[in-house]
Order: structure tokens, then sequence, then C-alpha cells
């Protein structure tokens, strides 16, 4: 392998819905470098920023029937119980919910915690209030996903954070989709939260690094009895 390729390989690919915004960010890069360099080289360095955000690395998912896996990358900041949203459907008592926040040096690209079919896709127009506080789940812009699994119905909830604008959704209702699929992104720095069954444990603990498509939130199959975490 020379060396050239040796680096590619180490460069992830970029999502589609990047481009317009490196481009812009390349083109005011462009102009400032022309007007005043050292504007330009904080130009620069923020183009290269917003590539990365933008990063759409291949992930290696684990298959077997009932793992959850985290829909993003970002870090865990909330196991609780929660009453899931109303538009969900999934009742009226709390269920347990993981929720990991991306900040805005994360890969924002959303993948399918679930293997399943797409019952209900539900946006609701909100504030854009610091996603890290929990009544984030209530007032922010969010968009939410019921995934039908063999084991239960799990609840995805992409929700817009302090300067995410744009919530963008890439499935339809009564689609399939694998777990570690990519279903969506958001812009600039926001979380997810994820509904599961009554009764099943987490897998993770609050404060760990969670890597979407890779990282298991829980086992709905109970085959996993938990774990024990210690921080280093």
């Amino acid at each position: 392998m020379s060396i050239l390729d040796s680096i590619q390989r180490q460069i992830p690919p970029i999502h589609k819905e990047g481009y317009p915004f490196i481009g812009i960010f390349a083109a005011v890069s462009i102009f400032l470098m022309w007007l005043w360099s050292p504007l330009g080289w904080v130009g620069t360095i923020l183009t290269v920023w917003c590539a990365l955000f933008f990063r759409d690395p291949v992930r290696v998912t684990p298959q077997r029937d009932g793992l959850v896996v985290s829909p993003a990358d970002g870090r865990v900041s909330m196991i609780t119980m929660a009453l899931p949203p109303a538009e969900l459907g999934l009742g009226d008592r709390p269920l347990p919910r993981i929720s990991v926040f991306m900040s805005v040096f994360n890969c924002h690209v959303n993948r399918s915690p679930v293997a399943g079919r797409v019952d209900r896709i539900a946006y609701r127009p909100g504030l854009f209030i610091n996603a890290e506080l929990d009544k984030a789940s209530e007032d922010n812009e969010r968009n939410s996903l019921v995934i039908s699994t063999p084991q239960g119905r799990i609840g995805v909830i992409q929700i817009a954070g302090l300067v995410a604008k744009r919530i963008v959704c890439f499935v339809k209702e009564g689609q399939a989709v694998g777990a570690g699929e990519r279903f969506g992104l958001i812009r600039f720095g926001s979380r997810l939260d994820v509904y599961l069954p009554v009764g099943t444990k987490a897998l993770v603990s609050e404060g760990q690094t969670a890597i979407a498509g890779e990282t298991i939130l829980a086992d709905l199959t109970g085959d996993d009895p938990g774990r024990t975490y210690r921080a280093n």
C-alpha cells in the first residue's frame, strides 16, 4: 500500500448533504483570503471543520436480533425513565430512555438503532434550547420515528439543539430499515433520544462515548443481564 493510499483510507467520506455548506465556507474563505489573509486562514479552518462535521464514515454494526445500537456519535448524556412524546403513540407510562448528545465536533449522520419497519414519522416544530437540558425533549424542534421489531416497538427522536436549524430524515413510513442504516442527519449540534420497551436495561453508562451504528445501548431479548462501569 502506498503512502497516498494509506492517507486516503484515513479520510472519511463526506455526506452529500454537506457539499453545499462546504462550498459556501470555501468560497467565503477565498474571499477573506483576498481581503486579508489572517481572516482567510480563519475561514480555511472553519471550512475544514465543516467538512469534518459532515463526515460519513463506514461503521461495522453488530448483527443479532434484539440488539439496540446507538443512533448517533456523541456522549450518553442521560439514562432515565421518561414519558414518551404523544406523537409516538407508545403509551402514557414512562419508558426507559437513553439520550446521546452530539456536539458540533461529532459526526451528525444518524443511524437506525434496530432492524425493523418504520411505522410512524412525526415532525414537531419547537425551540432551539441547549439539547443537553432535559426539557429539550419536550420543547425543542424534533422529528420522531417509531420502528417495529419482533421484540417490540422502539422510539427514536432527532432533537434540534442550540445551533441546529434543520433536521433531515431520509426514510419514509412503511420502509424497512436495518440496524446501523442511515436514516437522517441534524445540522450543527443536537441530541438523539431512544425510547425502549418497559423492562429493557441499558448496557451503557452516562458519560460514555457512543459510536453510531456500533455501540450497543441495550438488548431487547434480555440475554445480557447488565454491566457495571468504572471511569478512569
